[in-house]
């Protein structure tokens, strides 16, 4: 499985943003799929993580609120929706997939990477 996220760019605080990531290889559907985010210098943190059950759910706090995560099977595609960006919100932005994951916020619980796109946000 291939995973290709896509979709940060560089915006004002206060500014909405989408990343998408699109996987090649193996369908979505049973994965459970995460968010992580990286600053300089600094280990990976989790942003936001969807259940394969699609029933959960679970963001970081620092996002709860403002940040929504979903999918779209037919496109075999995730979304990371991000709204009223801060500055602190800059890093960049992974996705991951796990095979009947746990939906964990542990960087460990997932198996497939994207590559990371950058997400800056100026104040």
């Amino acid at each position: 499985v291939q995973l290709q996220a896509s979709g940060g760019g560089l915006v004002q605080a206060g500014d909405s943003l989408r990343l998408s990531c699109s996987a090649s290889g193996h369908s979505f559907t049973n994965y459970s799929t995460a968010w992580f985010r990286q600053f300089p210098k600094k280990e990976r943190e989790f942003v936001a993580s969807l259940h394969w059950k699609g029933e959960w759910t679970y963001y970081a706090d620092a996002v709860r609120g403002r940040f929504a995560v979903s999918t779209d099977n037919a496109r075999n595609t995730v979304y990371l929706q991000m709204n009223d960006l801060k500055s602190e919100d800059t890093a960049v932005y992974y996705c991951a997939g796990q095979p009947y994951g746990t939906g964990a916020s542990r960087s460990n619980g997932y198996v497939y990477w994207g590559q990371g796109t950058l997400v800056t946000v100026s104040s």
